[in-house]
């Protein structure tokens, strides 16, 4: 069934349809939402009021853009409305702790020996600090455009930009990135 016709369904009470819709969208929802937020359980909270909000509001969706465009613009909302809130409390979340906030990050796994997943960790772990302390606008573009891999036209239409804007963000994003990894040569 095509997005639309879940859609349709929806906007008629179709619970059943909308499960449908969270099931297919829940990961990539939850999966920006850990990118911009960097904690774990505000992500989840974060994706469960998305859904929350594309519940309430499907009834008025316009279908002028894609469903993917206004639900990544909701999450984006959702997301900009946490971070605001950490900074009024002064609320910061440490990338540093020693505690991974992932729960299948300590799944058993056929990957590389100790030291080099140790390595990996302490790369990611530097990258993940690096984007949380990017600003917001620069935070969403790198999540939209290197980590989910969507092209210079979907991160414009979710964004509201023009793609020009994008490419220019996204450069400057990246050079800012590249500043602050760049005081840990040694992991990368």
């Amino acid at each position: 069934m095509t997005d639309r016709e879940i859609i349709a369904l929806c906007k008629k009470g179709d619970r059943e349809a909308f499960n449908e819709l969270i099931l297919k969208y829940q990961n990539q929802v939850f999966n920006i939402a850990y990118g911009m937020l960097s904690n774990y359980e505000d992500a989840s909270d974060a994706a469960q009021e998305v859904f929350i909000k594309i519940y309430r509001g499907i009834p008025s969706f316009r279908e002028q853009a894609s469903f993917t465009t206004w639900m990544y613009r909701i999450c984006s909302n959702v997301c900009s409305d946490i971070l605001r809130k950490r900074q009024r409390r002064g609320i910061h979340i440490s990338i540093d702790s020693d505690e991974d906030e992932n729960p299948t990050a300590h799944l058993p796994s056929d990957k590389p020996g100790p030291a080099e997943q140790l390595e990996q960790s302490e790369r990611q772990r530097a990258v993940r600090e690096a984007i949380g302390t990017l600003r917001s606008e620069y935070r969403e573009i790198i999540v939209y455009c290197d980590i989910e891999q969507m092209s210079y036209e979907e991160a414009a239409k979710i964004l509201r930009c023009p793609v020009g804007t994008v490419k220019s963000r996204l450069n400057r994003a990246r050079n800012a990135l590249r500043k602050k990894l760049s005081e840990k040569r040694e992991l990368f």
